[in-house]
């Protein structure tokens, strides 16, 4: 007898879809894509706003952090030059003007700014921060019906100065006024406006880093992809820790350009760039998170020869190779 010899057995066909069935589900697919997109989208906007928020709410809103982040000015050479200045235009504007004030303008000047140098320049700075701080932060968040500027009383500064006069033998050291002047720090126009937006910071510093996260969340949790969901996520993290950082160097600009012509803008500048540092931080921190997450997504997401060839082997319309069967006598 002749072998006789069997052909394999095709697998069977998939049946098609019924066309209702399968719009639906391209639609529904559709759909969730959209959705997650748009979530990630506004997790992205958001997270930037929710940097700034928790950082004028808390960072700036604490006491004693705000005096540890003043108190290296202290010893910067731009804010020295700047209060010598100021405090010896006081001090000779108490005085008097005349010959004879002008005679002693080089010697206050000298003495104020031997002065700055000194330990007890730099306490009374820190001093001088925390008790500005305390007043602003009490007149923002107790909404008593004060309806005047926040002042804060100066005369414990102008002591120091006239002490240091005194010792370095001074003409009519001892007979400067010591009063307690209080100097203005926030306008009466301004407290109503800053108590409302301060207000309003404390509740977007609670709820946009929530916000932020739920969207996340939620986007990679809907895609259809979710390595491309994290990815997306992790690259619009980095870049909105790239524009917050554009946005501080833009707002320093501004700020500065928008000063009275009086002011030292080297002492400005030295103030702006203390009280934005843990903003700049966070910057670069959300820059690096975001591009080590989209780095990571893409690394694991990559396919290696074995998974290929799975995925080949395995992608609709091939049929998986079969060994063929042994011919029968």
């Amino acid at each position: 007898m002749h072998p006789i010899a069997v052909a394999p057995l095709a697998p069977p066909a998939p049946r098609p879809l019924p066309e209702r069935v399968s719009s639906r589900s391209v639609r529904f697919l559709r759909l969730r894509s959209a959705l997650s997109a748009a979530l990630i989208a506004l997790c992205c906007l958001v997270v930037p706003c929710a940097a700034l928020a928790a950082w004028a709410a808390y960072g700036l809103a604490d006491t004693g952090r705000y005096a540890r982040t003043m108190a290296p000015l202290a010893t910067d050479p731009a804010v020295r030059e700047a209060v010598a200045d100021t405090v010896g235009d006081e001090v000779l504007h108490e005085v008097g003007v005349g010959a004879q004030a002008g005679a002693m303008g080089p010697f206050v000047q000298d003495a104020v700014r031997s002065f700055t140098q000194t330990e007890a320049f730099r306490a009374g700075w820190d001093a001088a921060m925390r008790a500005t701080h305390t007043a602003v932060l009490r007149a923002l968040r107790e909404d008593d019906g004060r309806t005047g500027a926040v002042t804060v009383d100066l005369a414990p500064v102008t002591t120091r100065i006239k002490h240091e006069l005194a010792a370095d033998n001074v003409l009519l050291a001892r007979h400067i006024p010591v009063r307690h002047t209080q100097v203005a720090i926030l306008p009466a126009k301004e407290l109503d406006g800053l108590r409302k937006g301060y207000h309003v910071l404390e509740v977007a510093a609670l709820w946009l880093p929530v916000g932020a996260v739920v969207f996340a969340v939620a986007g990679i949790a809907l895609a259809t992809c979710r390595r491309r969901a994290v990815t997306a996520t992790g690259l619009g993290t980095a870049l909105g820790g790239a524009l917050l950082g554009v946005a501080v160097a833009i707002g320093r600009h501004i700020t500065l350009a928008g000063l009275p012509a009086e002011v030292s803008r080297p002492a400005a500048g030295a103030v702006y760039d203390a009280l934005t540092g843990t903003l700049r931080t966070v910057s670069w921190l959300l820059l690096a998170l975001g591009l080590t997450v989209a780095l990571g997504a893409w690394l694991t997401g990559r396919d290696g020869p074995v998974r290929q060839r799975r995925r080949a082997s395995a992608a609709p319309g091939r049929a998986p190779a079969q060994p063929p069967r042994r011919a029968r006598a």
